[in-house]
């Protein structure tokens, strides 16, 4: 299973709507990972550009884009960013792997 950084904006409406009737927002999200296979991480409110920040484990980029399209298409949501993350070891053998590439710069 991949890792995912995921980083979501609630629209104006959403935000209005958690005010006026404030919930657990984890437990749904949590919910959903599951129903996809995948496993809620980390789960926190924030402020600034993104008004969530999770950190989730799917089975693959097909259940993560699920994700992000079921969320996304209720209406709620004004951006969605997922970053695929990589553990200490994949990026070890990334590393590794670079060096036996046979690339060539433009010029």
């Amino acid at each position: 299973m991949a890792f995912y950084l995921i980083q979501v904006a609630y629209k104006d409406t959403a935000a209005k709507a958690l005010v006026a009737r404030p919930q657990k927002r984890e437990d749904v999200i949590k919910k959903t990972c599951v129903s996809l296979g995948g496993k809620l991480h980390s789960f926190f409110f924030s402020f600034g550009e993104y008004d969530v920040i999770i950190i989730a484990e799917m089975p693959d980029n097909a259940a993560a884009a699920a994700l992000a399209l079921a969320t996304s298409s209720k209406g709620a949501i004004s951006r969605f960013h997922t970053t695929v993350l990589m553990t200490a070891g994949e990026g070890l053998d990334a590393m590794k792997k670079a060096q036996k590439v046979d690339y060539t710069p433009p010029g």
